[in-house]
């Protein structure tokens, strides 16, 4: 079976910094891409940033320049480096993989459990 881990989150000040990383663990053929997804209270879920695995990268409008989004294709991890937090970026952040278990199986999507970011003013 795939996990897909996520640690990093926490409580930090406006300003301040800090790294996710989410780990695919379990039999995977092939990773096409990972990426970050959010959702604050009231609002809806949103992209953040993903990497795909011909290494483009993408961002939403709100975190460019910000965000970092990584990947280390040997770990099968991927990195968000947040710098510059603001209170909008408190949301529950979703770590997912776009993978496939075996060549012939159907691709499919699997999400992290969510893990709390509090910016606090």
């Amino acid at each position: 079976q795939v996990q897909v881990v996520e640690s990093g989150g926490g409580l930090v000040q406006a300003g301040g910094s800090l790294r996710l990383s989410c780990a695919a663990s379990g039999s995977i053929f092939s990773i096409y891409a990972m990426g970050w997804y959010r959702q604050a209270p009231g609002k809806q879920r949103e992209l953040v940033a993903t990497s795909t695995s011909g290494g483009s990268t993408n961002y939403a409008d709100s975190v460019k320049g910000r965000f970092t989004i990584s990947r280390d294709d040997a770990k099968k991890t991927v990195y968000l480096q947040m710098n510059s937090l603001k209170p909008e970026d408190t949301a529950v952040y979703y770590c997912t993989a776009d993978l496939k278990v075996s060549r012939i199986w159907p691709s499919n999507t699997y999400w992290g459990q969510g893990t709390q970011v509090t910016v606090s003013s």
